[in-house]
């Protein structure tokens, strides 16, 4: 979802927040240094592009949710992009907020590819799972406390570790009561997310000097396999029949920066992997990974600095 207006500016301050996943405390202290270290003027008039998963891990979901509804109202001469997570994406489908399918198609369609998976990763089968979308399934699902070997850690209620996000509107993990708890306005926003966000003149401090590149924000990246403007057209489509999305939930196949991209300078950023990575015009700015004991980071051009929350 993002503004329709001011229009876009080359020397606009460009502001990229990475994943939140529910900590709403780390967001008020990244957005608070990020004020300190861009001043109030290019603050007040940045493009600030969030770059998704902004539910799940953390327990402050709802909070950030009324936070990030409330910025263009609050700072009207900014620019806001919210683009969706994979996360973001499985909260939608549980409660009824994903964009409706180009031809009318039953979201069930989506479970069969994966329909193997579903004992072992506890695929929810509570009221409305009939007409649900598989992603939504496992996110409502029941994984809690089985080890998850990459993160060290039990997952929190599902594979998605989604029980802090039924938790922060004020129902247990797994319970179909959710769809009634959250509320109209943060549904709305959930199904107007972006999947992918393009920039035509970005500027970007290099070793070679201030160059105008082209920007494309999409929350874990572009596969190298396919045709660019064949994933670009997916993705503003918002083709809901997909039982998987790999721009937004990929890790091997989106890490680098398409090959056919190299011939205007473009800059590829995500969020999504768990790292801070920058190759070239390859940003990847997800330093927090929905860890409690790291902190949030941002990243500002044209300078390139990174910017982090103080807890």
């Amino acid at each position: 979802m993002a503004t329709s207006s001011p229009p876009s500016d080359p020397d606009r301050t460009v502001i990229c927040i990475g994943d939140i996943h529910g900590y709403f405390s780390k967001l008020q202290s990244l957005w608070a240094n990020l004020e300190a270290f861009v001043g109030n003027v290019a603050f007040e008039t940045a493009l600030v592009i969030f770059l998704g998963d902004y539910c799940d891990r953390g327990g402050e979901t709802k909070d950030v949710l009324d936070f990030l509804i409330s910025l263009p109202s609050r700072y009207p001469r900014q620019r806001h992009v919210y683009l969706c997570g994979n996360h973001d994406f499985a909260f939608a489908a549980f409660v009824g907020a994903l964009p409706p399918t180009p031809d009318g198609s039953a979201l069930s369609a989506t479970w069969a590819e994966y329909e193997q998976n579903e004992e072992r990763e506890g695929w929810f089968k509570g009221k409305g799972y009939e007409e649900m979308h598989v992603q939504g399934r496992r996110w409502g699902g029941s994984m809690g406390g089985r080890w998850n070997p990459k993160k060290g850690m039990a997952f929190k209620g599902s594979i998605y570790d989604a029980g802090p996000t039924f938790e922060s509107y004020g129902v247990p993990h797994g319970s179909a009561d959710l769809v009634e708890a959250v509320p109209a306005h943060h549904k709305t926003f959930l199904q107007n997310l972006v999947w992918v966000h393009e920039e035509k003149d970005i500027l970007i401090d290099t070793d070679e000097g201030r160059i105008c590149c082209e920007l494309i924000a999409v929350h874990a990246g572009l596969e190298k396999s396919k045709g660019v403007a064949e994933q670009l057209k997916a993705l503003k489509d918002r083709d809901t029949r997909l039982p998987k999305v790999e721009e937004l939930s990929g890790r091997i196949n989106v890490w680098e920066i398409p090959k056919e991209l190299s011939e205007k300078p473009t800059i590829v950023l995500s969020g999504h992997h768990g790292k801070l990575h920058i190759e070239g015009l390859r940003f990847i700015i997800d330093e927090c990974g929905g860890l409690e004991h790291l902190p949030m980071a941002a990243i500002v051009f044209p300078c390139k600095r990174i910017v982090r929350s103080t807890i």
